[in-house]
């Protein structure tokens, strides 16, 4: 035992962890010294290039103010949304409150860029669950999907490496495919998130087919990961929420959208109306928050991914599959672990939950959650009602039993929640 966990076992004994626990978490910290100077270096980078942004747009208490009504003419709103776009590297972007969720945001990029006879190809397999009713793959056919508009989807899988298959991808695109879908993160699947690498061999290949295919990606969980953002890699569109990585923590609610700037004006037509576009929107005291939210982004990032890889070090020495692994390059912050029993998958999220700061001494149990088709398990003490940049742990009940954690304002609550399940 080194001098270290011999000078603070009573101390973490305090908090529930174990001597044992104690000592696997040492190892995984010494294991992780070049991964996290790594998160380090990314988290720099994209915090300089954040505040870059805010200092070219000459960013300003007057910007903080708010907007009601129309919300016409709203000039901090449009200072953010420049800013958005400059850190994105796209021409516009559509940063609004009144986006609600990731998926409404994604929603409407598609119905902005998609019309009848159209094909929207995804290449990244199926997509997340919650997009399934969008498109008009769910059981429950409604008249307000794509496919019931006469916009056609296709689909092409994944290499078995979860590397983008280019050739399948070159021979399932058609003259009437008017996009490429790509799902950045690796939603409830096993297979690893695609990097701005991945993307920008998928964009130069469509692009290089026909210019006018829309390469359009669900940026959702990814943002910040990297130091490129799809955009830069050739994307046409991107969509996320700011309950996630850009919102850093600080965002209570919020969307965007960013790229080329008819795409991005033809989806903010569509959550407003033809006609006004993205020029109405009033920000109702909201600029502050999603201001504060970006600039504190990178690092609320780089604590997530830390905290995601000190559980992928300590649990695969618990003999647990995880991926990614500890030390592979990360396209998102999501963190996988395999249980194979579905008791164990619940304990797991019995600890992340009693390690939140709100609803700590709830027992989190599976239930029908509205746009999945399992039971979910949900472990997630938050401020901000399903934020992932908080600590959380989530997946269906379904085997192999793969918890999909994400998430840690601090490395030290994900670090905590794992010593307590290994020591249990």
């Amino acid at each position: 035992m080194n001098e270290f966990i011999k000078d603070n076992i009573g101390n973490y004994g305090r908090y529930g962890v174990s001597g044992k626990a104690l000592e696997a978490a040492v190892r995984a910290e010494e294991a992780l010294a070049d991964v996290y100077a790594r998160i380090d270096d990314i988290v720099t980078y994209n915090e300089l290039k954040v505040l870059d942004a805010f200092r070219s747009e000459k960013f300003s208490d007057t910007h903080m103010g708010s907007t009601s009504g129309y919300g016409y003419d709203d000039v901090g709103r449009e200072k953010i949304e420049n800013i958005f776009a400059k850190v994105f590297g796209a021409p516009k972007a559509y940063v609004r409150w009144q986006i609600s969720s990731g998926t409404q945001a994604i929603s409407a990029m598609l119905y902005g860029a998609l019309r009848p006879g159209d094909i929207m190809l995804s290449v990244t397999g199926r997509p997340y669950d919650t997009l399934m009713a969008t498109i008009g793959l769910s059981a429950d056919k409604n008249d307000m999907s794509l496919m019931s508009y006469g916009i056609g989807y296709e689909e092409v899988s994944l290499s078995e490496d979860g590397s983008p298959d280019l050739e399948a991808i070159r021979a399932a695109i058609k003259p009437e495919t008017k996009m490429v879908f790509i799902q950045k993160s690796r939603g409830y699947t096993g297979r690893r998130a695609l990097l701005c690498d991945d993307i920008e061999k998928i964009a130069s290949l469509a692009h290089s087919i026909r210019e006018d295919i829309i390469v359009a990606v669900d940026n959702c969980y990814g943002e910040f990961t990297e130091k490129r953002e799809p955009t830069e890699a050739g994307a046409d569109v991107i969509a996320g929420s700011l309950i996630k990585n850009p919102g850093g923590g600080i965002a209570r609610t919020g969307g965007y959208i960013a790229g080329r700037e008819d795409l991005v004006e033809n989806a903010a037509r569509h959550l407003t109306t033809p006609g006004l576009g993205s020029e109405v929107g009033p920000t109702l005291g909201a600029n502050a928050m999603i201001a504060r939210g970006l600039f504190t982004a990178p690092a609320c990032v780089g604590e997530c991914l830390k905290g995601a890889v000190f559980a992928a070090e300590i649990l695969s020495g618990e003999g647990y599959k995880t991926s990614p692994s500890s030390t592979e390059a990360r396209g998102d912050i999501v963190q996988t672990i395999e249980f194979g029993d579905p008791e164990k998958m619940k304990q797991f999220c019995g600890a992340i939950q009693s390690c939140s700061p709100v609803d700590s001494f709830v027992t989190p149990v599976p239930w029908d959650m509205p746009g999945y088709e399992d039971q979910v398990i949900m472990a997630a003490g938050a401020f901000v009602q399903g934020a992932t940049t908080e600590l959380s742990c989530d997946g269906p009940i379904k085997p192999p039993y793969i918890a999909y954690m994400q998430g840690s304002l601090a490395k030290e609550q994900a670090k905590l929640a794992c010593m307590l399940a290994i020591g249990r």
